[in-house]
């Protein structure tokens, strides 16, 4: 799909919500209005600026409020699509992704009484009319790592990521520690390619669109005998994805949604996917600035509180020994009691799970 420089109500009509139930009243009129600012991959990334998206028009369906985005095809898009739904008097602007942090808290604080709601960055300290969105994807990346480290033939898995920044490398760090993990309760050396928690240096194509890259990344990796990828770079796994299908006998652990559903062309060959519930938190927010209880901080998406997660293994159901699945359960168990630390190299400590954080206070991680 081109991508568009100007507003948009609604996505392509297969995607438009439903209307809201009779017996069940919107709680906002048509007037409230969530604009989006994606980053340059685009509404129909299949990632994150998509799932932040998915969140809108839910809201759309339950409170009856108007959806509207924009979309960037690069960093100097931010301040100006930023300032179109300023001047719309959106209710509440959702920039997606971490690269916008710097542009939505320059607009915030000329913008005192604008809401934001932005995804992927967290303020310290916060701003009054800034509610971030972060995500310990860690957590369920850490599950996969531990699922890719009991399924692989070859004895090695590869991850990479599209920029390095923290909200791309904690899906690294959590994949490391998961796989390692797993080597240390069973005495095996699986190894991981493209990525060094120790040092933060690993494999990255500098961008989130270029599918080529993704092919000549995953092509590269397979040749070192990866037999199971985890790309981290929105659209850019696509690449990666094809080049697996075609090279066969290779899997591909998809991020942000459930690739099953969004990339449907590699059902097959999608072990399972980190998901990173964006439109949860982004539908939550629109409430609270509905109910008047918005206020600056951060909200946390965790495995406790359904913020991420690990998808189902679908079609690769059999892959999956029964063994695993249950070691899995007590991974994640683990996880959610604090008996396992999902931090590479860091020892297991209790760490209770944040939902909503009052203004001042820092995201989890």
């Amino acid at each position: 799909m081109p991508r568009h420089s100007s507003a948009h109500r609604g996505c392509p009509e297969a995607t438009e919500p439903p209307a809201p139930a009779a017996t069940e009243p919107p709680a906002a009129s048509a007037a409230f209005k969530a604009c989006e600012v994606t980053d340059a991959g685009g509404i129909d990334d299949k990632s994150f600026n998509a799932t932040a998206w998915k969140g809108i028009l839910a809201a759309e369906a339950e409170f009856g409020i108007e959806g509207k985005y924009l979309e960037s095809q690069q960093q100097t898009d931010y301040e100006k699509n930023l300032k179109a739904f300023l001047d719309e008097k959106c209710d509440l602007i959702v920039p997606v992704g971490f690269l916008l942090g710097d542009a939505t808290a320059a607009a915030a604080a000329a913008n005192p009484d604008a809401k934001f709601s932005i995804v992927d960055f967290a303020y310290d300290p916060t701003i009054p009319n800034v509610l971030g969105q972060v995500f310990n994807t860690d957590e369920a990346a850490f599950m996969a790592g531990y699922l890719a480290a009991g399924v692989t033939k070859t004895g090695k898995v590869a991850t990479f990521g599209g920029i390095q920044i923290p909200t791309v490398t904690i899906f690294m760090d959590g994949f490391y520690a998961g796989v390692q993990y797993y080597n240390a309760q069973k005495g095996t050396s699986v190894e991981v390619l493209g990525w060094d928690p120790a040092s933060q240096t690993g494999t990255f194509t500098g961008n989130f669109e270029s599918k080529e890259d993704g092919r000549t990344l995953g092509l590269s990796f397979m040749d070192e005998g990866a037999d199971i990828i985890m790309p981290v770079a929105g659209p850019v796994g696509e690449g990666t994805a094809a080049a697996a299908k075609e090279r066969g006998n290779v899997w591909i652990i998809g991020v942000d949604a459930d690739w099953f559903n969004t990339v449907p062309d590699f059902a097959d060959i999608v072990l399972t996917s980190v998901l990173k519930n964006m439109d949860v938190t982004t539908k939550e927010s629109i409430k609270m600035v509905i109910d008047g209880t918005f206020e600056g901080g951060v909200i946390v998406g965790t495995l406790v509180n359904g913020g991420v997660g690990l998808a189902p293994f679908h079609n690769l159901d059999s892959m999956v020994p029964a063994e695993l699945k249950a070691e899995l359960d007590t991974v994640k168990a683990g996880i959610l009691d604090g008996s396992i630390s999902v931090k590479p190299g860091e020892a297991a400590a209790p760490q209770p799970p944040a939902v909503v954080a009052p203004a001042g206070s820092k995201p989890a991680r």
